[in-house]
């Protein structure tokens, strides 16, 4: 029977760690803070009266969630040179993982607006309040609350996609566990440790949106 290496284990945990605090966890939360601005602009322009604006965003969403998220990544960290537009790696990760993520939750947020009831928009007519007002005050408040367990589940899937940013030698979790194991050659060791990490983290996430959740339910009416 082989015994595990558990001074490599024990070794290898600080590097690991290091790289999920410096590279994982900053690439997640700058990618998504990003890919929710675009994620509200693209769902209102789906929701917008003009057709031209609606078409966009529904084309670009279809790209998105129609093409997988490697492909994405490679156009543009390998793509993009070949006509003379050169990216470092760490702004390719996060531009692809920022534009992936606009995708998918441009139709969250979406969803969530038009969960609001129609009379909500007509009360705040009703009291003088213009649409754009009426959007940021009355309107997305409410679609936020019901955007949070999707957006959240997002956020848990983002964190683990970060992985590939390694193809293009981004330092991150997944990224020092290859370099390890490129001179322990200890695979199965070092890979299962590296999982290890990626689960704390999205058990910690979940714990923290299950929190936010019942917060959340706080201000919903029986």
């Amino acid at each position: 029977m082989i015994q595990p290496n558990w001074e490599l284990f024990f070794s290898s945990l600080l590097p690991l760690l290091d790289g999920a605090i410096r590279g994982t966890i900053p690439l997640a939360l700058m990618s998504f803070a990003i890919g929710l601005v675009l994620a509200l602009v693209l769902a209102l322009m789906r929701l917008s009266s003009s057709r031209w604006l609606s078409t966009i965003a529904r084309v670009y969403i279809s790209i998105v969630r129609g093409t997988p998220l490697l492909v994405q990544l490679f156009v543009i960290f390998y793509g993009l040179p070949s006509i003379g537009v050169v990216i470092d790696p760490w702004p390719s990760a996060v531009a692809a993982f920022s534009i992936n993520v606009g995708g998918y939750a441009a139709e969250v947020i979406r969803a969530a607006i038009l969960s609001v009831p129609k009379g909500q928009w007509e009360a705040a007519y009703m009291i003088g309040m213009s649409r754009a007002r009426a959007l940021t005050r009355i309107i997305l408040p409410q679609a936020a609350r019901v955007s949070v367990p999707p957006l959240s589940n997002t956020f848990i899937s983002l964190v683990k996609d970060t992985s590939l940013a390694s193809v293009i030698l981004v330092t991150e979790l997944f990224r020092e566990a290859q370099q390890i194991t490129a001179f322990s050659q200890e695979f199965m060791l070092i890979y299962l440790e590296a999982a290890l990490i990626y689960w704390v983290i999205c058990l910690v996430l979940s714990t923290g949106q299950g929190i936010l959740e019942k917060r959340l339910d706080r201000y919903v009416a029986r």
